[in-house]
Formats: structure tokens, C-alpha cells, sequence
């Protein structure tokens, strides 16, 4: 008859681990952590602090001369929502951002599939479509800004020479939206371009090859089978771009050499109202911490907004698996 002898403890450990199976066990459990602990401290450190702390600032009295005068609660939330030249602000803002993210976004797409088709020097390309991004912003704002002057600007001399009346691009508000978007689309088009592009050559060819066998033309077959593939990477753009369309601020900043906005605010955007209260004349930094705050659940509410209409697009595009046993079980009939 067999004997069963129970396991023997290693001997000096308590608990039967010695010290190196500890640390060893330790090791396994903390390195995922430790390998991304940089990230969430380097975040808590530039992201979180200064967002509560903007949240603390908005609160008080606090002037960029004089220092911390103390609580005010919401008055400075009262008076930015109060203060007409914000609402003219929010109106720039959400204007220039949709003249310059919808036609981004739409022109990334377009831009991605040519690259993405059989040219010759394909590096060449996709690499030219990277360089306005390389450029700086304050370059780009003080060319385009000289493109699109009211008196002598290329744009007015080539509408003249046509026969067509000049357009007031720093005079009036549609026209220097129109002028801000231009330059927005300049610079980002092609960093949108590429991560389209990254997005489709990741689509396997032969579920396009197959729609085309199937009788589908090129177009329908993009229309029909690379976007609805391409949909993450789209709703990836499309909240990226909205979060920077948002917070514009270097192309409407160095849009002329004053930097106000025009004369009427014509262009004056959230963060150059924002700009003007806590580092222009009134050198408020409580007001600016609070229409920083306001900003920010404007872009939040936006994002859920987007969240909610890609999660509606996405169930819409699924298929209901009591329709599809429907359908199967009127097929059997």
C-alpha cells in the first residue's frame, strides 16, 4: 500500500518561498507597473496638476501683478459668462473650426487613397505632404497673412485682375475665417494624410480585390469597403482635429501685426480671449483660469458628443443577429 508524504517547506523561508522566490514573484507582479509608471507620472505631473490647479485659480482673485487677493467663488465665471466679446469668441472659435476640420478631414481621406495607389516615387510624395507641417506656425501665419492682405495681398491682385471685386480678408469676419482655415488646413492636412494612409495599407487587398471580382467598381469598393474599415482611424482624426481646432491660437495670433483679433474681434479666438484677460490689460488670472476651464468642458462636451455619434454609427452598421436568423429561417421556408 503506497504511502502519501506531504510536501516538504524549503527550508528557511517562512511560507515555504525563500527571499529570492519572493522578489522574483515581486519582480512579475510590479514590471508591467513600473514599465508604465513614467507616462502616468509625467501626465500627473504637466496635465493633471495644472488642470486642478487652473480649477483652483479660477476661483480666487488671483492678479498677474498683485498675487493671490483671495476667493471670489464664481465670479469670474459669472463675469467671463457675461462678458460679450467671450460669446463673440466662442463664435470665431467653433466657425474656423468647422471651415477648417470638416475639409481636413475630408481631404486626408482623398489625399491617402492617391498615395495609397501604385505611383512612382511613392516616398517622395508621402513625404511632401508631411513638409507644411514641418514648418512653424508663426511662419506660416505671417506668409499667409501677407497672401491674404486687404490692400496688397496676392489673393485681392489676382481677384482684381480677373475683374472681380477684392474681399475684405482682415475686414470682415467670414472672409478671415475663411483665411485661418487655409492656413490650419495648410499645416495638418498632411499629418492627417498619413495616418489615413498608415490606416490603409494595413486594410488587406484581398477583401478589395474580392469586391472588385464581386462586380464592385474602384470607387464603390472604397466607398463601400476601405471607408467602413477605416472608420477607428477616422473617428481618430476626427477628435484629434476637433481637440486643436478648439484650442486654435498661433494662426489667428499672427494673423495681422497687432494680435488682437481685428478691430471688431472679427477673429479673436477663445484662447486669445483667454490670452487677453490674464496677460493683456486686465491681467486677470483668475478669469483666464476660468474661461480656460469653460474651454475645456466645451471641447469635453464635444467629444462626447463625437463618442456618442461614432458609437450610433457603429451599432447601426452591425448586424442584428435575430434579424439575421429571421432572414436564414425565411430562406429555409
Amino acid at each position: 500500500m503506497a504511502t502519501i508524504t506531504a510536501p516538504q517547506p524549503t527550508p528557511g523561508a517562512s511560507g515555504g518561498l525563500t527571499w529570492r522566490q519572493r522578489l522574483s514573484r515581486f519582480d512579475v507582479r510590479s514590471a508591467p507597473y513600473l514599465y508604465i509608471a513614467p507616462f502616468f507620472v509625467l501626465f500627473a505631473i504637466t496635465g493633471l496638476f495644472p488642470l486642478l490647479y487652473t480649477a483652483y485659480v479660477s476661483l480666487r482673485q488671483y492678479s498677474l501683478i498683485r498675487g493671490d487677493l483671495g476667493p471670489v467663488g464664481l465670479e469670474n465665471f459669472a463675469f467671463v459668462l457675461n462678458s460679450p466679446r467671450f460669446y463673440v469668441a466662442l463664435r470665431n472659435t467653433i466657425s474656423i473650426f468647422l471651415l477648417s476640420s470638416v475639409p481636413q478631414v475630408i481631404c486626408a481621406i482623398a489625399l491617402a487613397a492617391v498615395l495609397d495607389a501604385n505611383l512612382r516615387a511613392k516616398t517622395f510624395w508621402r513625404m511632401g505632404v508631411l513638409l507644411p507641417y514641418v514648418v512653424a506656425p508663426v511662419a506660416v501665419s505671417l506668409i499667409f497673412g501677407q497672401m491674404f492682405a486687404d490692400q496688397s495681398g496676392m489673393i485681392n491682385a489676382v481677384l482684381t485682375g480677373a475683374g472681380l471685386d477684392p474681399i475684405g480678408w482682415h475686414r470682415d469676419v467670414l472672409p478671415s475665417h475663411l483665411a485661418i482655415a487655409t492656413m490650419v488646413n495648410f499645416r495638418w492636412t498632411g499629418y492627417n494624410t498619413l495616418i489615413v494612409l498608415a490606416a490603409l495599407q494595413a486594410i488587406p487587398r484581398d477583401v478589395i480585390e474580392a469586391a472588385i471580382v464581386d462586380g464592385a467598381s474602384r470607387l464603390q469598393a472604397f466607398f463601400h469597403v476601405t471607408l467602413p474599415m477605416l472608420r477607428p482611424t477616422i473617428i481618430f482624426v476626427v477628435i484629434t482635429s476637433t481637440i486643436g481646432g478648439l484650442q486654435i491660437f498661433d494662426e489667428p495670433r499672427m494673423y495681422d501685426s497687432v494680435g488682437l483679433g481685428g478691430n471688431s474681434r472679427q477673429w479673436m479666438t477663445v484662447t486669445m480671449y483667454m490670452y487677453e484677460l490674464g496677460w493683456g490689460a486686465q491681467k486677470q488670472l483668475g478669469r483666464a483660469s476660468a474661461v480656460a476651464w469653460l474651454l475645456f468642458l466645451l471641447i469635453v462636451a464635444i467629444a462626447l458628443l463625437n463618442f456618442g455619434l461614432t458609437r450610433r454609427i457603429a451599432s447601426s452598421g452591425a448586424v442584428n443577429p435575430r434579424r439575421k436568423n429571421r432572414n436564414r429561417k425565411g430562406v429555409a421556408r
